[in-house]
């Protein structure tokens, strides 16, 4: 499909939503509705050394622009197709003489662009910048702080030359930033690298079970059907993960977003029982459950705390003595077991044992496929760790079945182009040969791989880190 066409979707009013967008036409699941180019991009500014300002790709060496010092690529071709958005820039930073923040290099490169081609609609946009909402009139007393503190480093950091925005419209700005700006994924789609600004996705309603997913890929944004969409149906995305209580999720969107959840899954509060969920026989009373959920909590703050030092073998010492603590009171989809399993399955992952990793991995995945949509990228991408896991931990059965599982699953939420997907591909072929090895002869599997790891030392997984997945939308924390 084109980027920029926009023949698959319609503006319409959404019931106590404001404004939305609808299918014209049906969709299926993986069907991609509409492609979307980013109005203005920044890197984030732990990574502008690091990642390609034009392609949001994560490189080892990158080009840096001679001028400012400041503006890295991957190659020419990256660095001639910034130029339009740079230029400006790159005398703005000489002229500063330092590097503003995200928020404020975003907001600069939106009126650069506002400058250039007028306020109205740009091609392929059912929205201008002008028209997106802003929220300003809902900041609490420390956003208007933080606000009136980003408007004076930008009037410093704006040339005079430029044309002079007034002050309401650089507040505008900002506040579409704050509550419409995107977080953009490396290539790989595991690390916010950083936010951009896409009107038309601007347009998508929230709702905690959707029927579209956002994905970044390849210097765009699409917008993926996740099942069966009727014409003239309203097309939802969810701005933050499933995986709280109604209550929590309603709050952090009304922080965030400054609406109060009215979708199904909160009004109805669907899924609570599961996600508080404790053991049927016996049934523990109410007092030793909420004694738990305390110490559930307690032990999550240690592990964090322990997890930002890297003590890794203190976090699996936390994880165990609580998993075992919470046995006999909560039930393997409550939300504590389940942050638990997700934590110590990835850091014994990382400490390469394997082994134990394995079966903390697929508990966490039965509990996981319980609770989210069967197409959720989450899901998705949390059994495909489970199942490479798996896979290292020599249980090709359960580990081949789950990168399959991954795969379907994100095929509709990432499609076949993306890399991650590609890389899912190669270990679904990888797995399928070794299992057709290990059911035609099981012990001269094991003799060959052993062998194999002899000489070759097992892929080591990445390195914990505090961070969440890269949530939907770039909030500043």
């Amino acid at each position: 499909m084109t980027i920029g066409s926009m023949e698959n979707v319609e503006i319409f009013t959404s019931e106590g939503k404001g404004r939305g967008l609808k299918a014209t036409k049906e969709f299926w699941a993986a069907d991609v509705i509409f492609a979307e180019r980013a109005y203005s991009a920044v890197v984030f500014d732990s990574l502008i050394n690091v990642v390609c300002h034009t392609c949001f790709k994560r490189q080892e060496t990158l080009h840096r622009c001679g001028q400012c010092k400041f503006a890295h690529y991957c190659d020419r071709t990256c660095q001639k197709d910034a130029w339009l958005n740079h230029k400006n820039e790159c005398s703005a930073i000489k002229r500063y003489g330092k590097v503003p923040n995200e928020n404020i290099r975003l907001a600069a490169r939106i009126m650069w662009r506002v400058e250039r081609e007028g306020t109205g609609l740009t091609e392929g946009c059912l929205v201008s910048v002008d028209d997106l909402q802003n929220h300003v009139e809902h900041f609490g007393e420390e956003e208007q702080k933080e606000l009136r503190v980003d408007v004076d480093t930008f009037l410093q950091y704006w040339p005079p030359q430029s044309q002079q925005f007034s002050m309401q419209y650089i507040s505008h700005i900002f506040g579409v930033i704050n509550c419409n700006g995107f977080t953009l994924s490396d290539q790989r789609g595991l690390q916010a690298v950083g936010v951009g600004i896409f009107p038309n996705l601007g347009l998508v309603n929230h709702d905690c079970w959707p029927n579209c997913t956002v994905i970044f890929n390849n210097g765009k944004i699409e917008l993926r059907a996740l099942g069966k969409i009727s014409k003239g149906e309203e097309l939802t995305v969810s701005y933050i993960d499933f995986l709280h209580l109604s209550e929590e999720r309603r709050q952090q969107l009304k922080k965030q977003y400054y609406f109060d959840c009215s979708c199904q899954h909160c009004q109805k509060g669907l899924k609570d029982d599961l996600f508080r969920a404790v053991k049927e026989d016996p049934k523990p009373s109410p007092e030793v459950v909420k004694e738990m959920v305390q110490f559930s909590k307690d032990t999550l703050e240690k592990i964090d705390k322990a997890r930002s030092e890297g003590l890794y073998h203190e976090v699996v010492k936390l994880c165990r003595e609580c998993l075992e603590k919470q046995e006999p009171v909560f039930a393997d989809t409550n939300l504590y077991v389940l942050r638990l399993l997700s934590i110590v399955s990835e850091v014994l992952s990382y400490l390469q044992a394997f082994e134990e990793a394995s079966h903390y991995a697929r508990r966490m995945v039965d509990g996981y496929t319980k609770l989210y949509h069967h197409n959720n990228a989450q899901l998705g991408m949390a059994v495909m760790r489970a199942g490479l896991t798996n896979w290292h931990a020599g249980n090709i059965e359960v580990g081949h079945g789950m990168i399959c599982k991954a795969y379907a699953i994100l095929l509709v939420t990432h499609g076949p182009s993306h890399p991650i997907t590609k890389d899912l591909e190669a270990m679904r072929v990888q797995t399928e040969m070794e299992l057709r090895m290990f059911r035609q002869n099981e012990f001269m599997y094991h003799k060959m791989r052993e062998a194999a790891l002899n000489n070759q030392p097992m892929q080591v997984m990445a390195e914990p880190s505090n961070e969440p997945a890269p949530a939907l939308f770039h909030k500043k924390q």
